[in-house]
């Protein structure tokens, strides 16, 4: 049986937050591409990401259809060793 094909990854964030650089270092540190999205800007799309994950807080960071949370989710994950499967597709 084949492997999934890596999921596409995006990070939603907003200029001047600490956490979104933290995120971004991260995926970059172990050489995953992400697409990041500033939502400063756009109300309906920060409408759309708090209907989608229950969240007010940015970094939101997806996995395809998957939210994995903000940094400190994407972290914890990393911390456990799940976040590069999940990021493969392989999870």
């Amino acid at each position: 049986m084949g492997t999934m094909p890596a999921p596409k990854i995006a990070v939603y964030t907003k200029r001047n937050c600490p956490y979104c650089v933290r995120a971004k270092s991260l995926l970059a540190r172990k050489g995953f591409a992400y697409e990041e999205i500033d939502v400063e800007q756009d109300d309906s799309l920060r409408d759309w990401l708090r209907e989608k994950t229950g969240q007010m807080t940015l970094p939101q960071i997806f996995a395809g259809e998957r939210s994995l949370g903000g940094f400190s989710d994407v972290a914890e994950l990393d911390a456990a060793g799940k976040l590069d499967p999940i990021l493969r597709g392989d999870a």
